[in-house]
C-alpha cells in the first residue's frame, strides 16, 4: 500500500507561516457525499421510529436524536471516502463535515444554556409553583372511613390473584401459555368500589407472532376490597406490549409527532370498555425544567381512534363526559412536584443553606379512594430528618387538588409498617405499605397481613399516625381488626376520639385471595366446628390483652382467640381434646377465627347426655 500523502507548505509569514495541509478529495468525491447525506437521512428515518422522540424544543429527548443525526453524517463520510485505509482522506472528511458540525455545536451549546437556564437555581420560584397546595383541618376534610371502600389487598397479592385467575381462564378456553401478565395495572375506582384493572402481555416473541392478529384477548379486574377476580373479554390490539405501528408509543408519535407523553395509563370507563389515558406534557421552569400535564390524548386499545382533551375539558366548568377517568397524575409526578414547592418555596439558597421550612415527602407513597376518585397520599417530612412525619397530602390524580394535613406529628409510613409487622413477628407475616384512614377522627395506618410468598391475606393490622408506640393492633378479620383498635384508642383516652363516626364492619370471614367468581361479594359464613387433640398453642400480647393461636393434630389450620372472648383459653394445654366453634372463611386460610373453645365430650358423655 502507498504511503499517505502529505504536502506541506511551510513560510515565515507574520506569524510564523504554520505548516498546511493539502485536502485531497477521494476519487467521485460528490458521489461518496450523495451516499453519506443518504445514509443521514436513513439514520433519521431509523432514529424517529426506534427513539420516537417528540419533535418539540422542550424535550430532552429531541435533543439526543438531532445530536445522532448530525453525528452520523461525519461517520458515513469517513467510511463511504475509505479514510479508514487511507488516512490522506481525512482532511476532506474534516472540510466536508464543517456545516454539520457547526450545527451540532450551536445545538450543544443551546441545550447546555437551556438546560442552566432551566435549572432550579434560576427558575425556583417557577419550580415552587406548579402545584398549589391548599391546607386543610384533618376532622373537617378527611372523610371517615368506610372499610368497604378500602383495598384490603395490596398490588402485589392483587396480581397473585390476577394470575390465578389468568389460568383458570387459559384452562378454559384452551390458550394455555399463550398470556401472562404485565407489568402495567392500575388502581381505579370501578362501580364504587376499589379495583386493580391488570393488562396482559403475550408470553413470548412466537407466542405474538401466532397471536398478534387477534390481539391480546381481554383483561383482569381485581376487586380489592371483597377479593374477587374477573376476566373481562376485549380484542386489545394497540398496547404496550405490542410491536411495530400497534406499539402504542409508536401509535401516539406517529399520530401526534409534536406532543410529549408521560406513561400511558390503562383505564376501564363506566360500562367496562377499556381506554389508554395518555397525558399530555409541558414544561413550567424556563424550556426543559419542571413537567406539568396540560391534558390527554385517549385512545381505544380495540381500534387505535385517538381523541385529544385538555385539562380545562376534563375538569373545568364545561366537563366533558370523562369523570371515569382516575388516573392523569402520577404518583412520581405529584411527589417530585411536591418536592419543588417544599424546597425552593424560599428561594434556592435556602435550600440549601439555611433550610428553614424546607420539607420533602416521605419515600414511597400509597392510593385511596375518596369522593368516587382515586387519591394519592403520602407523608410529608422535614429535609433535616425522615424518622418522623409532620403531616401528610393527598393529591386527586385526576384534577391535581392537592390538600395538605398538617400539625400531624407521628410515624412515616415505613415506622408504621415495621411496627405491625412486630406484632406478628411469630407468625412471619408481612405487612402492605399503609393507607391513611380517618377512624374517628384519629389518623389511623391500616394494614394487610401477608404471608411470606406475598399471595395471601392472613389479617390486618391498625396503627395510630400519632401515638404508634402504645395504640397498634391486628385482627385475623377486618371486624376483629377494628373492634380491637376501638379497644385501644378509647383505652388511651384521646380527647378527640369520636365512637360514633366509626362503622364496624359486619363481616366475620377470614381475609384471603380467591379465585375467579362472579365478581359478587363472599356470602356470610355460617358457623363451623371442628374437633380434635391441640397439637401446637402459641401466643402473644396485642395492646394488654393475650391473644392464643390453637393448632389442632387433625388440620394445618391455627385457630385465633383472645383471652377477653374467653377467658379459660389460658389454661388449655397441648393434648387437650377440644372442640373449637369458628367462623370457616377460606378453606386454605392459614389463621382462622374462633368464636369458643370447648372441652370435648368422650364417649362416655355422650352416652350419658
Amino acid at each position: 500500500m502507498a504511503e499517505p500523502i502529505q504536502v506541506g507548505f511551510s513560510g515565515k509569514g507574520k506569524k510564523g507561516g504554520p505548516n498546511k495541509r493539502i485536502v485531497i478529495p477521494p476519487e467521485r468525491a460528490g458521489l461518496r457525499i450523495l451516499l453519506s447525506v443518504c445514509g443521514t437521512i436513513l439514520t433519521a428515518l431509523v432514529g424517529f421510529y426506534v427513539m420516537l422522540p417528540p419533535l418539540n424544543l422542550r424535550a430532552n429527548e429531541f435533543y439526543y436524536y438531532v445530536g445522532l443525526v448530525l453525528l452520523s453524517f461525519p461517520v458515513f463520510l469517513f467510511l463511504f471516502s475509505g479514510a479508514s485505509r487511507q488516512p490522506e482522506y481525512t482532511p476532506f472528511v474534516r472540510k466536508t463535515s464543517t456545516i454539520p458540525m457547526i450545527i451540532l455545536g450551536v445545538v450543544v451549546v443551546f441545550f447546555g444554556l437551556a438546560w442552566v437556564i432551566s435549572s432550579p437555581f434560576f427558575q425556583a420560584k417557577a419550580y415552587s409553583s406548579i402545584l398549589e397546595v391548599k391546607e386543610v383541618d384533618f376532622e373537617k376534610e378527611m372523610n371517615p372511613v368506610d372499610f368497604t371502600s378500602i383495598p384490603k389487598l395490596d398490588e402485589g397479592t392483587a396480581l397473585g390473584a390476577a394470575n390465578r385467575a389468568l389460568g383458570d381462564m387459559a384452562q378454559a378456553t384452551g390458550n394455555v401459555s399463550q398470556f401472562v401478565l404485565s407489568q402495567t395495572n392500575t388502581q381505579i375506582n370501578y362501580e364504587s368500589k376499589p379495583y386493580r384493572v391488570v393488562t396482559l402481555s403475550y408470553a413470548n416473541l412466537i407466542k405474538w407472532f401466532t397471536n398478534t392478529r387477534e390481539g391480546l384477548p381481554g383483561y383482569i379486574l381485581v376487586n380489592m376490597d371483597t377479593r374477587t377476580t374477573k376476566f373481562v373479554e376485549s380484542s386489545i390490539h394497540y398496547s404496550d406490549q405490542e410491536h411495530f405501528g400497534k406499539l402504542l408509543k409508536r401509535h401516539l408519535r406517529f399520530a401526534y409527532p409534536t406532543k410529549m407523553f408521560g406513561t400511558a395509563i390503562f383505564e376501564v370507563d363506566d360500562a367496562g370498555k377499556p381506554w389508554w389515558v395518555a397525558p399530555v406534557m409541558t414544561k413550567r421552569a424556563g424550556l426543559l425544567g419542571g413537567e406539568d400535564i396540560t391534558g390527554i390524548v385517549l385512545v381505544d386499545p380495540n381500534t387505535g381512534v385517538c381523541a385529544e382533551y385538555t385539562m380545562e375539558q376534563i375538569n373545568g366548568e364545561k366537563k366533558a363526559d370523562l369523570q371515569w377517568i382516575d388516573r392523569i397524575y402520577a404518583g412520581s409526578l405529584l411527589t417530585a412536584q411536591y418536592n419543588y414547592k417544599g424546597k425552593y418555596n424560599d428561594g434556592f439558597w435556602n435550600s440549601i443553606l439555611g433550610q428553614k421550612n424546607v420539607t420533602i415527602v416521605s419515600p414511597e407513597f400509597n392510593y385511596i379512594a375518596q369522593d368516587d376518585d382515586v387519591w394519592m397520599y403520602t407523608g410529608i417530612t422535614s429535609i433535616t430528618t425522615d424518622e418522623s412525619i409532620i403531616g401528610f397530602i393527598m393529591v386527586n390524580q385526576r384534577t391535581k387538588e392537592t390538600l395538605y394535613y398538617k400539625d400531624i406529628n407521628g410515624a412515616t409510613e415505613i415506622s408504621a409498617k415495621g411496627a405491625a409487622e412486630t406484632l406478628v413477628s411469630d407468625l412471619g407475616w408481612k405487612a402492605s405499605f399503609p393507607l391513611l384512614i380517618n377512624v374517628g377522627n384519629e389518623p389511623t395506618y391500616f394494614l394487610s397481613l401477608k404471608n411470606e410468598d406475598d399471595t395471601v391475606v392472613n389479617g390486618f393490622a391498625m396503627v395510630h399516625v400519632v401515638q404508634y408506640g402504645t395504640i397498634k393492633v391486628t385482627g385475623s378479620t377486618l371486624q376483629e381488626c377494628v373492634q380491637n383498635y376501638v379497644a385501644a384508642v378509647k383505652k388511651a383516652d384521646l380527647k378527640d376520639f369520636d365512637e360514633s363516626k366509626v362503622k364496624i364492619p359486619s363481616d366475620t370471614s377470614t381475609p384471603s385471595t380467591t379465585k375467579p367468581d362472579d365478581n359478587k361479594p363472599d356470602p356470610t359464613p355460617t358457623a363451623a366446628t371442628a374437633s380434635g387433640t391441640i397439637a401446637e398453642i402459641r401466643s402473644q400480647a396485642i395492646n394488654g390483652t393475650s391473644v392464643y393461636y390453637i393448632k389442632l393434630a387433625q388440620g394445618p389450620a391455627f385457630y385465633s382467640i383472645s383471652a377477653a372472648v374467653q377467658e379459660d383459653v389460658i389454661f388449655y394445654a397441648v393434648g387437650d381434646a377440644v372442640e373449637i366453634t369458628y367462623a370457616p372463611g377460606n378453606k386454605d386460610a392459614k389463621t382462622l377465627t374462633a368464636e369458643k373453645i370447648a372441652v370435648a365430650k368422650t364417649a362416655a358423655q355422650v352416652i350419658a347426655d
